[in-house]
């Protein structure tokens, strides 16, 4: 169940500004991140070879692929937003993605989501939810992302 459902497109709008909640926590895998690199063919020697990312990676092991982590806002976001009352809701795509700090494998990670943008549009919003992505135990998010969506009445 999420943590903020809004009922109709009338709710949003008011909620501009608002944080709306924290996802729940979810480990990165080390076998998470190998399917990631078959199913992407990114098989850079950093995510998916263990021996030699322990002795040569500055991280001090393998880490997730950047793409893998913004892969999870998928995973996270409707944990947090639920937005009914709606026809149809899409995603229309990204604004910023940053990735500050590295996803060391066996990371512990949860999004915090902020609705900081509505326009209205022909028969509805276009929304803007920036998705923090933290890892337990660091300062520095690891992923942050302007998430665009598209709500229709």
């Amino acid at each position: 169940m999420a943590v903020t459902t809004f009922n109709g497109i009338d709710e949003v709008r008011a909620a501009v500004g608002t944080h709306l909640g924290y996802s729940d926590w979810v480990t990165v895998t080390q076998e998470q991140v190998n399917t990631f690199a078959e199913a992407t063919g990114d098989h850079q020697w950093i995510h998916v070879d263990v021996e030699r990312a322990m002795a040569e990676s500055p991280f001090g092991g393998p880490i997730a692929h950047g793409y893998l982590t913004l892969s999870l806002t998928n995973l996270f976001l409707p944990q947090v937003v639920d937005v009914q009352g709606v026809s149809l809701g899409v995603n229309r795509g990204t604004g910023k993605i940053r990735f500050p700090s590295p996803v060391p494998v066996g990371s512990r990670l949860r999004a915090g989501v902020e609705l900081a943008e509505v326009v209205d549009v022909k028969g509805g919003i276009d929304t803007m939810m920036v998705i923090t992505v933290e890892r337990e135990g660091s300062e520095k998010p690891v992923c942050v992302v302007e998430s665009l969506s598209r709500y229709l009445a």
